[in-house]
């Protein structure tokens, strides 16, 4: 059975600073972040991406597997801390905690580091506001087989909870680097791979673009879309067509659309 420390008061240290882990000020300037369930941290877990504290409360369980992650956890290295269940409650950023929340140390993948398929087949996001997408994203690149995420220019971090949370846990096994439009341009010239750009405004539909060889899909911000140096410097232009009064998709939906065009003509 595993050991862990009991916490129940709501002014603990640790439960102060837990809360305060959902800034991202506080996350960078700590080097760890928040994944809270048990998809989130069996995930984390299974890739070898160990936390470093786990906090639980049996009174928010939700099935009978969660003793067992504790253990493998606490093998893993983790802290375990017993919280009262207001305790946890206070902590949770879930509307309905499960009950298990862990802090993880952040990483920090670079160009440099990305391991690529022959041919390579990326994606590449610019300025994704809103975590939730950018989240639901990796999912989508991941269900396509997409080598790497490449986040230029990110308003929103990739540690933000709502992005692990919407990943489900997809998170800890995708490479996602977070970088700027000009060294990923460079580094894409670099390495001989083709970038397509999608927007509204070209006539070329999605499914006409050649997806075959070294290939970067490139998708744009929920407000704005791509900038003019995307679209200057990209290869090729596509869009999705339109027909009700929308002139545009989610920039997640429209990822999952796009991506799967190119596993289709690769397949």
């Amino acid at each position: 059975m595993f050991a862990a420390e009991k916490i129940t008061s709501l002014q603990n240290d640790r439960i102060k600073n837990l809360v305060k882990l959902r800034n991202r000020r506080a996350r960078d300037q700590q080097g760890v972040f928040l994944a809270e369930g048990y998809r989130a941290i069996s995930r984390a877990l299974e890739k070898a991406v160990n936390p470093e504290e786990v906090y639980f409360s049996q009174d928010w369980f939700l099935g009978e597997n969660e003793n067992e992650l504790l253990e493998t956890a606490a093998k893993a290295g983790a802290r375990l801390f017993d919280l009262g269940k207001l305790a946890f409650e206070k902590i949770a950023y879930r509307d309905r905690p499960e009950g298990l929340l862990a802090v993880i140390k952040q990483w920090d993948y670079g160009l440099e580091d990305l391991k690529l398929k022959d041919p390579p087949f990326l994606l590449i996001v610019e300025g994704i506001e809103k975590p939730g997408n950018l989240g639901t994203i990796l999912r989508s690149a991941d269900a396509a087989g997409v080598d790497a995420v490449i986040c230029c220019d990110s308003v929103t971090d990739l540690f933000n909870p709502n992005t692990i949370r919407s990943s489900t846990g997809v998170v800890f096994s995708m490479p996602t680097v977070m970088t700027t439009t000009e060294e990923t341009m460079a580094w894409l010239e670099a390495k001989g791979i083709k970038s397509v750009a999608t927007t509204p405004h070209t006539e070329n539909l999605y499914t006409e673009a050649d997806y075959s060889g070294p290939l970067a899909i490139v998708m744009g911000s929920e407000q704005f879309g791509l900038s003019e140096t995307w679209l200057r410097n990209s290869d090729f232009r596509v869009k999705i067509p339109m027909a009700g009064q929308a002139d545009s998709l989610n920039v997640a939906m429209a990822t999952l659309v796009t991506l799967f065009e190119v596993v289709r003509q690769r397949s």
